[in-house]
């Protein structure tokens, strides 16, 4: 068997290098999912060879994956895992019954967690700056990763997305830091803890904390448990960098903390604090402690975005980065696919792509657009995807969150197993529902006019229905 050394403790020979031996070969199961594709790409990197299976693959996962050479397999089955394979990665999306998992029990194959394979193969020896929270995590990793590349330090990754600045959702780099968004969802099937209990880190950023994963916590006092397993690893060498706006996370820190503590927000008492200078949260200043630093013109909008630079700027400055040198870095920077990213205009109508989760992200998203076009028309196609919206949890919120749409076309699928009438019902503005992809896209066709902003809200594949109606707008299929 041939073995390969990754990413262990003798920090001089750099990332990637130490005595820790791993499997030549790996299969994920999951490889598709945002974080599964990431450590794909990390184990690629580190000069294992990678294949792996889905039950749904799409983009822009898989176009990465595919652009590395990287064999995907579709479907859970039992024979798409290859004899030679050393080890298993499976993602938290399988349980027990799925053919595959029954396959590798059985045959006594080696199988791990993607968040315990990270923390054993690569982030050992690694300066760690794991970014939480129940919003904001993607963009808040990717703003950092950039900004410690902007400053030369060259680090490594682990984004639950693809940032357009990288073109990758994860690397290795050559620097001492390692920045991974650090997730709350529980790990595998054989370990119900977070997964990021299992990454240690150096610098923690707490973004904000609401009741979300309605599929395994039962209540918010289940995810600030979570949350504090993970202040508990952080050392008090290290650094907390916490929204000083957010009740739970301060009932988080009561339950005990260890560690210097650095808030963020709007508030001037807060250590890192920004004020806006437009409306749309395109322009702000930056102060910390009591000091303006510099003022930020960048390309995104609300201010959701705002705070979440702030918390990328503390935790830059947590290692040593002077923060008023890469402020005019920002305005270079473009965030990550499917967050309010911008697919194209075509017939005078404005289309994106976002990944909405929760009402309280769908809500922060439109305000943030709806600061920038002002009386444009705004028109949600929303597909209630993640595992919460479909369980009903957030059903009473959702109408709520969508106030700044001016029409929402409703994807309402047979399945989805609670009465999305009540939340139609009580939309501000015009509002209907579609029972597929297909029926969604006529009415959309009907509804769209030059001067409106499309902006398609979901989680999960939509169907490719985003890129389908760009098409038709580039077609004679409009009215």
């Amino acid at each position: 068997m041939q073995w390969l050394c990754l990413g262990n403790h003798g920090w001089p020979d750099g990332p990637g290098k130490g005595d820790n031996p791993v499997m030549s070969k790996l299969h994920i199961l999951g490889i598709a999912g945002t974080f599964m594709g990431g450590v794909a790409v990390l184990a690629r990197a580190s000069g294992i060879e990678v294949e792996g299976s889905d039950q749904a693959i799409y983009p822009p996962m898989s176009t990465q994956l595919e652009r590395l050479g990287m064999t995907l397999k579709q479907g859970y089955l039992p024979e798409n895992i290859a004899a030679d394979c050393d080890e298993v990665v499976i993602g938290n999306a399988l349980s027990r019954g799925n053919p595959a998992v029954e396959a590798v029990l059985a045959d006594g194959r080696r199988y791990t967690s993607g968040a315990q394979w990270l923390a054993e193969h690569i982030l050992p020896g690694r300066r760690t700056l794991a970014v939480a929270g129940t919003h904001g995590k993607t963009t808040t990793s990717t703003i950092l990763a950039y900004l410690l590349d902007s400053a030369g330090r060259d680090p490594g990754f682990l984004i639950g997305g693809v940032p357009e600045n990288f073109g990758v959702s994860a690397r290795l780099g050559t620097g001492r830091e390692f920045v991974v968004e650090a997730d709350e969802y529980d790990t595998a099937f054989f370990d119900k803890r977070s997964k990021f209990v299992h990454y240690r880190p150096d610098v923690a950023v707490l973004n904000n904390l609401e009741y979300d994963h309605a599929d395994i916590f039962p209540d918010i006092a289940a995810i600030q448990r979570q949350f504090h397993h993970l202040v508990r690893t952080v050392p008090g060498n290290g650094r907390l960098i916490v929204n000083g706006a957010d009740p739970y996370l301060a009932e988080v820190l009561a339950m005990g903390c260890w560690t210097p503590v650095e808030r963020f927000g709007f508030e001037r008492e807060y250590e890192w604090c920004a004020r806006l200078l437009a409306d749309d949260g395109s322009v702000f200043s930056v102060w910390y402690r009591g000091r303006e630093i510099g003022t930020v013109h960048w390309p995104l909008l609300g201010q959701h975005n705002v705070l979440n630079a702030l918390a990328a700027l503390a935790a830059s400055h947590a290692v040593g980065v002077e923060t008023a040198v890469l402020l005019p870095a920002l305005a270079e920077f473009r965030s990550v696919k499917r967050r309010m990213e911008k697919l194209g205009e075509e017939r005078g109508i404005a289309v994106y792509d976002d990944f909405a989760h929760h009402p309280t992200a769908i809500r922060t998203t439109l305000q943030g657009l709806r600061a920038r076009v002002g009386a444009a028309r705004i028109i949600v196609a929303l597909e209630p995807r993640s595992n919460s919206m479909r369980l009903g949890a957030h059903a009473d919120a959702l109408a709520p969150s969508l106030d700044e749409a001016d029409a929402v076309v409703f994807l309402r699928r047979p399945e989805l197993p609670w009465d999305a009438g009540k939340v139609i019902a009580a939309l501000r503005g015009d509002a209907c529902a579609a029972t597929d992809a297909d029926a969604l896209l006529a009415t959309l066709r009907g509804l769209a006019a030059a001067g409106d902003h499309v902006v398609f809200m979901s989680n999960g594949g939509f169907d490719d229905a985003p890129r389908r109606f760009i098409a038709a707008l580039e077609t004679s299929e409009m009215h």
